[in-house]
């Protein structure tokens, strides 16, 4: 399943998310910090979607009260929940 997410208040302006049977098969970061969100993709790969969500659920950036990690996990939250 391919999922697109507007990110909300992060550098990042999207985030395209491939889920099979709950596991991240690839996630995409459409701007922000090049390095950072390839390195949180990377990590990711081949996780349960859960498990993602758990690390990474409510991480900020700088006072912002989200960062790339923590939409990520709304993301993933979002894309379980459409199936």
């Amino acid at each position: 399943m391919k999922y697109s997410y507007k990110t909300k208040r992060t550098c990042s302006r999207s985030i395209d998310i491939e889920l099979e049977d709950g596991i991240v098969k690839d996630v995409r970061f459409n701007g922000g910090c090049h390095g950072n969100t390839q390195g949180i993709a990377a990590l990711v790969k081949g996780m349960k979607a859960e498990d993602v969500i758990a690390r990474c659920r409510n991480i900020d950036c700088n006072g912002r009260g989200t960062s790339c990690p923590d939409q990520l996990a709304i993301a993933l939250e979002q894309a379980l929940q459409s199936k």
